[in-house]
């Protein structure tokens, strides 16, 4: 009877990666390789990514193998080719307001009171002008002590692409802003037609920015003259961002009760890995 071919460990019940495998394998090739003897562990061994290496002390450390960096090599680029035009732009303007010192947040969800919209009440036309200052004068009355006369007529789910705040030990400085970020023109003109979610974020924040991108053929999708003078727009390309119009600032000494609570159940983004600084590190060793 012919024996059965060997099997390489990629093949003998070789589990798939998951994103967890591949975190555990990005925080191996970071680190000493100090084994944390767990399951993902084991299956990164059974699969070869990872290699056990007797150590002088008598332990062992783990060492990424060629087949480890192979994968995250490809895990980088499957990553790089599913990041569409959207959440590149958000990424890159969140990552932006981090260096300048703020706090950020992508894909935050905030339930908004909003008065006087359209449908809400017909005989308040001054109101439905206005919405955005309608849902802000209801928020500013989340302060203690102070009396409100009527409850909001709707709420309104805001979904901001990126909300940051100074960071800051004074609450009178946070200085929340919001940016909404554009990149086809059919995207924009449907959402400029929503006064309801423009007075939402012109309620969470005290200022609101729309970020417009360019088109497959590298053109502007927007210009100012499309967006409501209360909010401010910048255009974004591969040259750089161009401030094209400032965005109108609101005082807000104090974030309303319900945005705090939204901001403790979200994750904000994380601390950037300035390969540089690292470089740095490594030039004064």
């Amino acid at each position: 009877m012919p024996e059965s071919p060997a099997l390489s460990p990629l093949h003998v019940g070789a589990p798939s990666l998951t994103r967890r495998h591949l975190q555990r394998l990005r925080q191996m090739y970071r680190s000493a390789g100090w084994p944390c003897q767990d399951v993902l562990e084991a299956d990164l061994l059974a699969a070869a990514l990872l290699q056990r290496v007797p150590a002088a002390h008598g332990g062992e450390t783990l060492r990424v193998t060629d087949a480890g960096l192979a994968a995250l090599s490809a895990a980088a680029a499957r990553n790089r080719a599913a990041l569409s035009a959207h959440e590149a732009l958000v990424r890159r303007v969140a990552q932006d307001l981090q260096r300048a010192g703020r706090i950020a947040w992508r894909g935050l969800s905030l339930r908004v009171p909003i008065s006087g919209l359209p449908g809400s009440d017909p005989n308040h036309a001054l109101a439905q002008a206005q919405p955005a200052q309608a849902a802000m004068e209801w928020l500013a009355s989340d302060a203690p002590g102070t009396a409100t006369s009527a409850a909001p007529s709707r709420w309104h789910v805001a979904c901001p692409d990126v909300f940051s705040v100074r960071h800051t030990s004074v609450e009178a400085y946070l200085d929340p802003v919001v940016h909404e970020i554009k990149v086809s023109r059919a995207d924009l003109l449907a959402d400029l037609k929503r006064p309801q979610k423009r007075a939402a974020y012109l309620a969470m924040g005290g200022a609101c920015w729309y970020v417009l991108g360019t088109d497959a053929r590298g053109r502007a999708i927007g210009s100012a003259d499309d967006v409501p003078p209360e909010c401010g727009v910048m255009l974004v390309s591969a040259d750089g961002c161009t401030i094209q119009r400032p965005a109108p600032r609101r005082a807000l000494e104090r974030l309303p009760f319900a945005t705090w609570m939204a901001l403790a159940r979200a994750t904000p983004l994380p601390p950037l890995e300035d390969e540089d600084a690292q470089g740095a590190l490594r030039d004064v060793d």
